[in-house]
Formats: structure tokens, C-alpha cells, sequence
């Protein structure tokens, strides 16, 4: 990957005054709690998926975000509707955890009232090695309640090749920022858990470019959002975005990404991995993740959710130019940017479609010797944050490929997934995760699955 710029350190000025972690801080700080809002102090003993974590209030479960296990904080109850679990927002801290720092993003800390905390950084006032302790214990408790394994998996840093300039505390990786824009032309980003948005005066998560460029004093009235966009090829662009999407016919604007000394064309509001070195990490994970005593490259090989070709081309650059592999996915775009991308493979194909209708015709259509090559195939499959699901499991469990190559980025459909593919036939062998998302909740991993013969 081309190196960017080490990111620039926002002087205290343009990143807002340093204050204490706790605490009002007059106009902005936290607001008086209306009169159907108590307000409670909470023992904060563990986290939870979704980036909140647990206490208990008379007998009941509280999630309540901005907190560490071990902390004691004043939350005002925002949400009372569950007969089991209420929600609340963090006002204060009252005994903090060693591990909280001060957070990353100042216009995201809780010395801010809850409705003018910036989203997006959820994880930003915990120090980074205990954010992926946190992720672990997600993860692993997610595989032992929704997958029913046990798997001691920890949250691993990337390697630092992979992003020169990302800074160590987990600033400065995200390639593609998305300002929202209010009705008065202002941008910034939405408020925690709300559609308000909040104006800021820096975007530490960004790579240094994109921190420089974005447009955090300007006002775009009638806009919907402006998208900054850095590629690791080219200069970075500010994008104007009037509509949710770009026409769907017509010519569109392109980028380049390079990963390692392979280049991929895709659209410039297309789907691309956001930390700078996540591509990379993920080839490598799913090249490594490949049992090669299992695969044939001979074999009807599948690359699901495969957008412009990133995994296909990774499976591809291990086992060489005989592989036969068809990556599949639903967005005509990505799967035309997929088909020029693997081109050099003679026995790679491109195909256009939702992924269970994929399978089923597949399992429909199959005579003997197709079914054969399947169940001799490698499945790569990468599907969205609600995961591949019951269809597509059913399927793949009837097709019954040797080994399934699964990466996940939300910890409980992964899970779910894997329960499901225990029931019909497969093993978990390994899981991996990485931290690919540092100061928020988010978590990327991949796990291998073969058949149970």
C-alpha cells in the first residue's frame, strides 16, 4: 500500500480544551434530567455486544454506555419500556476505572452532555489494550451463548506494515468518513445513538489527509452528507452527496486500492474495507485460515458477498493461476469492478446475484459431477453485519463444501452462524480477530469450518 502521511496532531485549540473526565462543564455540559428520567448510580460490572455494558438497578439488568467494568457512575434511565433491561446515558463518573483515559475525540467525552457527544468512538476513553479485551470477551461470550463452543480467542493489534501512519492509541485508520449535514448546512457527525448532528472540530479517527480535508467549518445547505474519501492510490476527495446514492446507470466515479502489489478498481462510494490496513490483514487471515490439506483447486470454489474481488483474489494468490473460483455478489457495480479485477484468472468468473438464490439454483441445477466438485470446494464467505443466515446456512450444509472460510464483522451473527453449521455438520476449527475498528465496539474476525465427515 502506498504510505500515507503520519496523521497530524490537532493542536489542543482545533481538538477542543482538554477537561477532566467527569464533571459539568457549563453549556455543555450534561443537561438537568427531565422529571420522567431518574437518575441512578450504577455499578458497571461487565460489557456487553453493541458497545454499552451492564449493571443492575433494583433487580434489573441497565445498559449504559461510557462506562468500564468496575466503574461507579451517575446515568439518567433514558429507556423503561423492557419489562428486563431498562437503558440509560453516563452523566458522571464517580469512581474510575484505571483503565479510562482520557478520550481520543473531545467533543465524544462524557464531560459533554449525552445528546452532544459525538458517535462513533464509542470505545475512545478506554485505554486501547483494555478496548480489546473487552472485544474478546464479546466475542468469546458470544461463541459459547449463540455458536455453543468454547474458543479462546483474544483481539489482536494488525500488523503495523499493513498501516504505516495509524497511530498507536487507535487514531488516524479510517479511510472513508461520512459527515452528516443538518438543516442549517452545518456538519458533523450524528450525536450517540441519535440522529442530531454535532459539530466538531476535528475527526481524529481519519487518516491524517482526510483529518486535513474535511470541511468541519463550512456549511452545505440542501446537502444530505459529504463523504471524504482517501484512497490508498490517488489524492483524497471530498464528495457532495445530494442523494443516498450515486444513478445507477451512467458513468461513475472510480478508485484504486492497493493491497500488497494487486490493484482493485471499484466506485468511489462503493463497499471498501475503512481501516487503512484491513484489506491486507484480511487476505492474509483468509490465505492463512485456507486448510490447503482440504483444498482443491480444481474444485468449484466460492467466494460469497464477494464485492470487487478482494478474498477471491486472495485465495487466488495463494494456490496460484490454476484456481477455479466464482465470487459472488448481489451489486452489478462491484461484481463488474470483480470480473475485470480477476481477470487474469482463466478459471474465475463473476457472477451477479443475491447469495441464497445463488445457492439454491446451484443446489437445483447441479448435476453429479458438479455436486461432486462442490463438495470438494472452499467456501469463502463475508457477509453483512446481520450475517449469512438460516437460507444460506441450509444450503451450503446441502452443498457440503470441505471447508468454510467465514468473516465476520459483528460477533453474535457470527456466532449464530457457526450454531447453525454445528447443527448440520460442521466443526469450528479456529477462529482469529483483529482489531480493525480501535475506539469503537467493532471487532473483525475469521473462523474456519469443516465438514464433519
Amino acid at each position: 500500500m502506498a504510505e500515507p502521511r503520519r496523521p497530524r496532531r490537532p493542536s489542543p485549540r482545533a481538538r477542543g480544551a482538554r477537561r477532566p473526565a467527569s464533571g459539568p462543564t457549563g453549556p455543555g455540559g450534561p443537561a438537568a434530567p427531565a422529571a420522567d428520567e431518574p437518575v441512578v448510580e450504577l455499578d458497571v460490572e461487565r460489557v456487553a455486544h453493541g458497545g454499552v455494558f451492564v449493571a443492575h438497578h433494583d433487580g434489573r439488568v441497565v445498559f449504559v454506555p461510557d462506562a468500564i467494568p468496575g466503574e461507579r457512575v451517575r446515568a439518567r434511565i433514558t429507556d423503561r419500556r423492557h419489562d428486563r433491561f431498562w437503558r440509560a446515558e453516563t452523566l458522571e463518573v464517580l469512581e474510575a476505572s484505571p483503565d479510562r483515559q482520557e478520550h481520543v475525540w473531545a467533543e465524544a467525552s462524557v464531560d459533554r452532555a449525552p445528546e452532544r457527544r459525538a458517535g462513533g468512538a464509542e470505545f475512545g476513553h478506554i485505554r486501547i489494550d483494555r478496548q480489546r479485551a473487552l472485544k474478546s470477551e464479546v466475542l468469546r461470550d458470544a461463541l459459547r451463548r449463540f455458536g455453543g463452543v468454547e474458543h479462546d480467542v483474544e483481539v489482536q493489534e494488525i500488523d503495523p506494515a499493513f498501516a504505516p501512519g495509524v497511530s498507536a492509541d487507535g487514531t488516524g485508520w479510517r479511510t472513508r468518513v461520512r459527515l452528516q449535514v443538518a438543516e442549517d448546512g452545518t456538519v458533523g457527525p450524528y450525536a450517540a445513538r441519535s440522529h442530531t448532528v454535532v459539530p466538531v472540530a476535528s475527526v481524529p479517527l481519519a487518516v491524517a489527509s482526510l483529518d486535513e480535508l474535511a470541511p468541519l467549518s463550512s456549511r452545505f445547505p440542501g446537502a444530505r452528507a459529504v463523504d471524504l474519501v482517501a484512497p490508498s492510490v490517488g489524492e483524497p476527495a471530498l464528495v457532495v452527496v445530494d442523494v443516498e446514492r450515486m444513478p445507477r446507470r451512467g458513468p461513475r466515479p472510480t478508485i484504486t486500492e492497493r493491497v500488497g502489489d494487486r490493484t482493485f478498481v471499484l466506485d468511489r462510494d462503493g463497499f471498501w474495507q475503512v481501516h487503512r490496513g484491513a484489506a491486507a490483514t484480511l487476505t492474509r487471515a483468509v490465505q492463512d485460515a485456507v486448510d490447503p490439506a482440504l483444498f482443491d483447486p480444481r474444485a468449484a470454489n466460492l467466494d460469497l458477498y464477494g464485492g470487487v474481488g478482494l478474498l477471491a483474489a486472495a485465495v487466488g494468490d495463494r494456490f496460484g493461476d490454476a484456481v477455479r473460483i466464482t465470487t459472488v455478489e448481489a451489486d452489478t457495480r462491484a461484481t463488474e469492478h470483480a470480473g475485470a479485477n480477476l481477470a487474469e484468472w482463466v478459471g474465475s468468473r463473476a457472477v451477479t446475484a443475491r447469495v441464497d438464490r445463488f445457492l439454491d439454483e446451484l443446489a437445483d441445477a447441479a448435476t453429479a459431477a458438479e455436486r461432486a466438485r462442490l463438495r470438494d470446494a472452499t467456501v469463502v464467505l463475508d457477509p453483512p453485519r446481520s450475517g449469512a443466515g438460516r437460507a444460506v446456512v441450509d444450503r451450503l450444509a446441502e452443498l457440503h463444501p470441505r471447508q468454510l472460510v467465514y468473516v465476520a464483522c459483528d460477533p453474535v451473527a457470527l456466532a449464530r452462524d457457526v450454531g447453525l453449521l454445528r447443527e448440520r455438520g460442521y466443526g469450528l476449527d479456529e477462529v482469529v480477530a483483529f482489531d480493525l475498528f480501535p475506539n469503537t465496539h467493532h471487532v473483525e474476525a475469521v473462523a474456519r469450518l469443516t465438514a464433519i465427515v
